[in-house]
């Protein structure tokens, strides 16, 4: 059997990467979701729903996320100098609309404990990594942070959380976002 050669694609839109299609071709790639969380030096919780998490080495074990430095909980969590990467599972949208918002207290009826490493350890997540920053590079409107991992928890089995297009999940129409107090917009680290 010989192949075929690959013929012209069909005609496809091509655009500048204005901030709406950047948002739209790239909600075509399909991510994990975690909330980093951090506590300030005042000892006041701070988090955020993050997609763009991923392992960088394993010797050394870092890893790194992409935040917005124009936040409010990443300038607390970065001052302080550690954090946790909570990776959610995938009946958690109620964590993902809490932290993905800038509205409202996001620890506020939740129950979350200080982990021995002094992050904040979000119930019910698959699992949670445990890092001090230890580079952080500005690009554009956000910060690449790369953290150096203290330590590794698998805390429960299941599925994670997964976005695309837009929702949640790619086995069928994606779940959209969760309506309530929490809002949700553009406001994800």
């Amino acid at each position: 059997m010989t192949a075929e050669p690959l013929s012209a694609p069909e005609a496809c839109e091509e655009t500048e990467p204005t901030p709406l299609r950047m948002r739209r071709t790239m909600g075509s790639f399909a991510s994990g979701v975690t909330v980093v969380t951090g506590l300030g030096r005042d000892g006041v919780p701070a988090g955020f729903a993050c997609q763009s998490f991923a392992s960088v080495s394993l010797e050394p074990a870092l890893v790194l996320f992409c935040a917005d430095h124009r936040g409010r909980a990443w300038p607390r969590i970065r001052e302080a100098g550690r954090f946790a990467v909570n990776v959610l599972a995938e009946e958690q949208t109620d964590l993902c609309g809490r932290f993905g918002s800038g509205k409202g207290r996001k620890y506020e009826g939740l129950e979350w404990e200080v982990s021995r490493w002094g992050t904040p350890s979000l119930p019910g997540v698959l699992t949670r990594v445990h890092a001090d920053v230890h580079d952080v590079h500005g690009a554009g409107d956000h910060d690449v942070v790369l953290g150096r991992v203290l330590a590794l928890e698998t805390v429960s089995e299941g599925r994670p959380m997964l976005f695309f297009r837009g929702g949640f999940g790619i086995g069928g129409p994606a779940a959209p976002a969760p309506p309530g107090p929490w809002g949700w917009g553009d406001l994800w680290g």
